[in-house]
């Protein structure tokens, strides 16, 4: 073909610095069982990074295992990522919205004290408030609150609620729910120093519900630091970069992404499991 062109071969194998044998090994070569492992791998890669573009090379890999039952490693999939040229769109940026309590009521020592492990489901639970929004021009953007309890061992979303309002029933009702779906549960509940979280209806819920209440230490964000990542999980795979011109859409892209979360996105720290997964997990072995 080459020679059809007006140019040798040999010219050509000179310019490029390869040698005559190299490139008729090239042009016979067969794709042996690795090279045809690669090119699958390839397009459902491909394909993963088109529907999850916010999933780095890791979750790519656990998504495989997960979802495909295809073990490879991390380095073999890092490559397969450089070659074709898929990136991560992640950016984080921190924008907390809880606000402190200026004259608490009730504070609670640090009694987490940055344990963030646990051995069983109920056992640790961290919560927090977030704020999201919405609108069509700068002059109608509006907010809307998320209130999240997660638990420690599973990394379950215990309970969530979606609100206009970032006010104490936000996060009453976000606890209540909990309880309703945790009958019996009696956990340390760990949050920051909102003031939603040192009144002393809050205060007193905790003590009927047989908990234990703990708090960070003013200006020691690391305290909840599970919370603060889940947030930064959050708004960087559903939220970040995207515009939503309606509560009705951010109210149901939130409500989508927990489920995704709790259902569907496996963690390493899980054993490549759903927290749902690994929840039930825990039940059957108890």
């Amino acid at each position: 073909m080459a020679e059809g062109k007006g140019y040798s071969l040999s010219s050509l194998c000179q310019l490029g610095k390869i040698s005559r044998s190299a490139y008729y090994k090239w042009l016979n070569h067969e794709d042996n069982p690795n090279d045809k492992l690669n090119k699958e791998l390839a397009e459902r890669i491909e394909a993963i990074h088109d529907k999850h573009p916010d999933m780095g090379y890791r979750r790519i890999r656990d998504s495989l295992e997960h979802d495909d039952n295809i073990n490879v490693n991390d380095k073999r999939v890092l490559r397969i990522c450089r070659k074709k040229k898929i990136r991560s769109n992640l950016k984080y940026r921190n924008n907390g919205c809880t606000k402190s309590a200026a004259d608490p009521a009730y504070t609670a020592e640090n009694i987490l004290n940055r344990e963030f492990n646990a051995g069983s489901s109920n056992e640790k639970w961290v919560t927090d408030v977030t704020e999201f929004k919405y609108g069509t021009s700068i002059d109608h953007i509006r907010k809307l609150y998320l209130s999240v309890i997660l638990d420690l061992c599973d990394r379950r979303p215990v309970a969530y609620i979606i609100n206009d309002h970032n006010d104490n029933k936000l996060v009453f009702d976000t606890f209540d729910d909990a309880l309703v779906a945790n009958p019996g549960a009696h956990p340390l509940l760990h949050s920051d120093r909102g003031y939603q979280y040192t009144s002393k209806v809050f205060h007193q819920k905790l003590v009927d519900a047989g908990m234990t209440q703990s708090m960070s230490r003013v200006a020691h964000c690391i305290d909840n630091g599970p919370m603060e990542g889940f947030w930064g999980i959050l708004k960087r795979e559903m939220y970040y970069g995207k515009k939503f011109h309606t509560r009705e859409a951010l109210v149901n892209a939130i409500t989508e992404y927990m489920d995704y979360y709790t259902n569907k996105r496996p963690q390493r720290k899980l054993g490549v499991l759903t927290p749902m997964e690994y929840h039930q997990k825990l039940l059957l072995a108890a």
